[in-house]
């Protein structure tokens, strides 16, 4: 599989790296531990070797399940994972609210103060099985705690040897711009957004100023939880375990929109190039410029063959302003660049 330089530093990961927040089974109705084992490992097997999960996915969950893919694996994987987000400590600000396996209320706490990182840092190691971990990256910035604070204590965890390299999730450019200062010589290696043909606003600024700065973007949800897979009718329903059961962009009406412009564009793409809808959208996704990679989730082995065959497909100019055109408006407005934005990222100047 192709592979990309992450930011500044050593590490090189493939253009589609598996997303481990499904084998978690948090917000996905459950998972199959043994199915997602043998993926992780499919995954590993077809170059898609860079895995990405966080403590919060099951609330140590899918660490385990990643700890038991990866055993016996650890030279031939790029292990990441996340701190921030406590679901076992109230203190810090409530992030927000969700429910434990049985159902039950639980609050999610921001706490990036450094006894906290370091108490996550170590339990992460534990239920991944290793030694160091090759990038850990900041899940939300917390309100309470300054990012100088924060990357300080990242910075004692990479001197110890417990961590490779550090990055950030869900930051804004003010944010990375902190994180950057506070970091001095050691490069700010990622920021992890959301990015896909529906929700294209981080088109904005974020993915503009990463690609100047040479911060790698390790972009989620790039098939958007499956729905632009084309697989996902409008009249199908969500158990109440599913957070899709109550995420807007699955709401029938937009399902049905979103429906009609995979099967009006993105399905003769994937027909003249004898792909998947699904693929065609992951491609699309890691054809913009400033894309590290698309992390993408799999819960079966079918499935991680699919999304691994997706970075070696190469869409046409044509075709990649289609889709972007196709997909402009069916979200509500602000959360898309625009094609303006788009043809400026896309044509020479």
């Amino acid at each position: 599989m192709r592979r990309r330089r992450l930011g500044r530093t050593g590490l090189e990961l493939p253009v589609v790296s598996f997303g481990a927040w499904a084998v978690g089974g948090w917000q996905w109705g459950g998972a199959d531990d043994e199915k997602a084992v043998r993926a992780i490992q499919a995954a590993i097997d077809c170059g898609m070797d860079a895995i990405d999960t966080a403590p919060v996915y099951g609330f140590g969950h899918s660490e385990r399940v990643v700890g038991r893919a990866i055993a016996g694996r650890r030279d031939r994987v790029l292990v990441m994972t996340k701190i921030g987000l406590r679901w076992d400590d109230t203190r810090g600000p409530l992030a927000f609210q969700t429910k434990d396996p049985q159902g039950r209320p639980l609050p999610i706490h921001n706490n990036l103060r450094p006894w906290s990182v370091a108490w996550e840092v170590e339990r992460s190691l534990e239920r991944l099985g290793i030694e160091t971990i090759d990038l850990l990256q900041v899940h939300w910035p917390d309100p309470a705690t300054p990012i100088e604070v924060t990357m300080g204590a990242l910075l004692d965890l990479r001197r110890a040897g417990k961590i490779r390299e550090i990055g950030v999730s869900n930051f804004s450019v003010e944010q990375m711009q902190a994180a950057r200062r506070a970091l001095g010589e050691v490069p700010l290696a990622s920021d992890q957004p959301k990015y896909n043909l529906l929700d294209r606003s981080i088109e904005r600024e974020i993915l503009p100023w990463a690609r100047e700065q040479e911060i790698g973007v390790l972009v989620y949800s790039p098939i958007e939880q499956g729905l632009l897979t084309g697989t996902v009718p409008a009249d199908r329903t969500f158990p109440s375990g599913d957070g899709r059961a109550t995420r807007r962009t699955f709401v029938p009406e937009l399902r049905a929109r979103v429906n009609e412009a995979l099967e009006r564009v993105a399905r003769p793409i994937a027909a003249r190039h004898g792909a998947t809808v699904a693929q065609v959208a992951i491609a699309w996704t890691i054809a913009q410029p400033g894309v590290t990679s698309a992390l993408v989730g799999a819960r079966t082995e079918e499935q991680v063959r699919e999304n691994a065959a997706a970075g070696e497909l190469a869409l046409e100019p044509g075709e990649i302003f289609a889709l972007a055109a196709a997909f402009e408006g069916i979200l509500p407005a602000g959360r898309s660049a625009g094609l303006r934005g788009f043809l400026r990222r896309i044509l020479p100047r």
